[in-house]
């Protein structure tokens, strides 16, 4: 079996700060971790490694610093790891990313000769919360997919997925290859071990940049991006709201509406 993880970069702080000519993220000087629902896409597919005997590739579409993630991912058991990345890549909105990921496995594929059985995705990204790179993806290959996962095993030749709904949840048999977009999961990334640690000190990562890649630059960046930001700011802080207390509701519909008129709201 063949599995491949895409993962990402991420600001590790919630004070996220936009450049206000780009448009883009401002990521000098702010810690960065391997995104949160990653970590949950990651140990899916080192789960099918342990059951299935799975080989796991990761890649990471990101700066060169990226590849801490990469070598953490390797660190933990995934196999090899590539990162895409290049100048041209850069400002690109989910459409474009998820152009450029399908394009990276299409590559890889094409190149080892063998086809990736399950792609893993984490459900989205903490910097962007969007949750849409992983669908684009299923879209662009033309595979089934399947959305907000927390388990994952394979039997005669289907994923069989254990998806959360809004009253529980469910399980969904999808025919190989597939995409498969991991929520919270009741597991965590298991830790690296020394001799992981060592193999991904030593692990060389061989970076894919669009020399390599070949993509159509009207469909990767800034170019490729149909989503526009047109405005960025720091929302204003609302008033707290008046808690109405008491035991006659009458009398406090009345102060309530005495309120709203002296508010003019009614």
């Amino acid at each position: 079996m063949n599995v491949l993880v895409c993962v990402k970069q991420v600001p590790d702080t919630t004070e996220i700060k936009i450049d206000p000519v780009t448009n883009t993220l401002i990521r000098e000087g702010v810690p960065s971790i391997l995104n949160t629902f990653d970590t949950y896409a990651l140990e899916a597919a080192l789960r099918l490694k342990d059951s299935e005997k799975a080989k796991v590739t990761v890649i990471s579409m990101g700066l060169p610093k990226a590849k801490d993630v990469l070598k953490e991912a390797i660190s933990v058991g995934a196999d090899e790891a590539y990162l895409v990345s290049d100048r041209s890549f850069g400002g690109a909105d989910t459409l474009a990313t998820s152009y450029t990921l399908t394009r990276t496995i299409q590559f890889l594929e094409e190149r080892s000769g063998e086809k990736f059985d399950i792609i893993f995705c984490g459900k989205q990204a903490i910097d962007g919360d969007t949750a849409q790179v992983g669908p684009e993806i299923a879209e662009h290959m033309g595979y089934a997919q399947v959305t907000y996962a927390t388990e994952v095993e394979v039997k005669n030749g289907k994923a069989i997925v254990r998806k959360d709904t809004d009253d529980g949840y469910c399980v969904l048999a999808a025919r190989l290859p597939c995409v498969i977009s991991v929520t919270k999961a009741p597991y965590e990334l298991r830790f690296a071990t020394i001799k992981g640690k060592l193999r991904a000190n030593r692990a060389e990562i061989e970076t894919l940049s669009n020399d390599v890649l070949k993509i159509d630059p009207e469909k990767i960046g800034l170019k490729g991006s149909p989503t526009k930001v047109k405005r960025s700011f720091t929302p204003e802080l609302k008033k707290a709201g008046v808690v109405l207390s008491g035991d006659d509701p009458g009398a406090m519909g009345a102060k309530l509406m005495g309120m709203l008129r002296d508010a003019k709201i009614l």
